[in-house]
């Protein structure tokens, strides 16, 4: 360190800075004091009480996994590894409909599906949206946490049983928690209504239930309907309920799913890129050809293979394709997929095109969508973020590292109201990953999930380092982020909203 007088408590020296605008790179020296980027200067031009140096390095805004279903998780297991290894500092929870924050789960009982995605019942333990928020702060997460309300969650809360729309009364009560939540912070409503307990529900249910969303500046995520065949009327129905609702729409882990539908991504995108005249459009996706959910007997085809990752009734079955599965028992997929339920499942259902299709979108964030409760989970868990840098962005070429850095950081922070994250400004939290861009990659696979990710050297979450050369250090400076204020202005380009 020289004598003159220090510049900063920590300081990132000669790093190339890719600062999530999608512009072009730059090197410099980062100055940061009390979890905040206090100075950008030229390179070597700063000293620090700490110094990192970034040589040869690129330096990040931390990646937000933009589609998680880490909502107990969080709470659980809060050192958040699986996460933090990949550079993740800021997680999304809530998606697909279901979240914890909407009601308690009677004693005993297990967790609808797809509920039971997100933990056992004695782990559903918040009544309401700001119970749940009060349990982030005190698990303090080693990742920040920023939630949507569910719709089946509301549901689950308020309905006795599924199979039917919501009354006019129970859509009421749905409503009130929905307003409050909004008013403690949430980020707006999801929806899951591919899944058994929502598809009952008609548009105007949500249409209802998303009519709170713009007085609050919140919005609508939705898993489709139908991503399969249907997918283009279920992609209109999504539409509408923005528009209705003046609220930006998110259509979460976009695909083609099935092999009826490979290579409709084009049509898929020009859908979106028309609604988005009329109003915000954006989308998430992971880089993967496979999907994973429970174990749903709508999408058992023997076109489709499918690996299961879990079951209650036959646990011993988990790691082993469903097709191998049938034949040892004699019988057909349907049966023992029915055999096996509730279970978890990996669908390999996708085509490669159509997955790079989609990723390069301008209009498309970056998600894990992973289980962290999964015994055997899909490797986005571990792996997806890692896998965009290295597979796609370097090893394919299918976009530059800027563009790459954009999809996980600055446009995810627009899109969501994440005020102060996502770019590497002066002001801004210092929610920071380092990495090598010549080796940074996805370790897990579909036979080894559980594997942290290569090039990942340091990862700062509020000014906190957090994982140092892969080692997480026990630092747990993870924080609520609430919905910034309706008037914050977004930075997202005329493609990149869809508008």
């Amino acid at each position: 360190m020289s004598d003159r007088a220090v510049d900063a408590d920590l300081v990132i020296a000669g790093a190339t800075v890719h600062d999530g605008s999608g512009n072009p790179s730059y090197d410099a020296d980062i100055g940061i004091d009390a979890g905040v980027i206090t100075l950008i200067a030229p390179p070597h031009s700063l000293s620090g009480r700490t110094r990192v140096e970034g040589n040869g390095l690129v330096l990040a805004p931390g990646f937000i996994d933009v589609h998680t279903h880490d909502d107990l998780a969080a709470i659980a297991r809060p050192q958040m590894i699986e996460k933090l290894s990949q550079g993740v500092t800021t997680v999304i929870v809530g998606n697909c409909g279901i979240s914890a924050g909407a009601g308690v789960q009677t004693p005993g009982t297990t967790p609808p599906d797809p509920m039971n995605l997100l933990g056992a019942a004695e782990e559903f333990r918040y009544p309401d949206f700001a119970s749940y928020r009060a349990g982030i702060d005190a698990a303090r997460p080693a990742v920040n946490v920023a939630a949507l309300v569910g719709h089946t969650a509301l549901r689950s809360a308020h309905m006795d049983r599924f199979d039917r729309a919501a009354t006019a009364e129970e859509i009421a009560a749905m409503r009130v928690d929905l307003v409050a939540a909004l008013g403690a912070g949430a980020i707006g409503l999801s929806t899951g209504l591919a899944y058994a307990n929502a598809h009952a529900a008609p548009t105007a249910e949500v249409q209802a239930l998303a009519a709170v969303l713009a007085e609050a500046g919140g919005l609508y995520a939705t898993h489709l309907r139908d991503e399969t065949a249907g997918i283009l009327d279920a992609l209109d129905e999504a539409f509408a309920i923005g528009r209705r609702a003046a609220s930006p729409v998110v259509v979460s882990h976009l695909k083609c799913a099935g092999a009826g539908n490979h290579g409709r991504s084009a049509d898929v995108l020009a859908a979106i890129e028309r609604a988005g005249a009329e109003s915000p459009v954006g989308c998430d996706c992971y880089p993967y050809t496979a999907s994973a959910s429970t174990l749903d007997l709508k999408q058992v085809v023997p076109e489709t293979p499918i690996l299961i990752t879990w079951s209650d009734p036959e646990p011993g079955q988990a790691g082993r394709m469903l097709s191998d599965i049938a034949a040892d028992w004699g019988v057909d997929l349907l049966a023992a997929a029915v055999r096996l339920q509730p279970a978890g499942a990996v669908y390999h259902c996708m085509a490669d095109r159509d997955v790079e299709r989609i990723l390069a979108h301008p209009a498309t964030m970056i998600g894990t969508d992973g289980l962290p409760n999964d015994p055997r989970p899909h490797p986005r868990l571990w792996g997806a973020f890692p896998r965009v840098l290295g597979h796609y962005a370097r090893d394919r070429g299918l976009f530059p590292l800027a563009t790459a850095v954009r999809k996980m950081t600055g446009l995810s922070a627009d899109r969501f109201r994440l005020a102060g994250r996502g770019y590497v400004r002066e002001g801004h939290a210092a929610d920071l990953v380092l990495f090598d861009p010549a080796t940074v990659g996805d370790a897990a696979t579909f036979e080894d999930p559980m594997q942290a990710a290569r090039g990942i050297v340091g990862v700062w979450v509020n000014g906190m380092l957090s994982l140092d050369r892969g080692v997480a250090t026990g630092a747990r400076a993870g924080r609520f982020l609430p919905r910034a204020p309706h008037s914050t202005p977004a930075h997202l380009s005329h493609q990149e909203t869809v508008q």
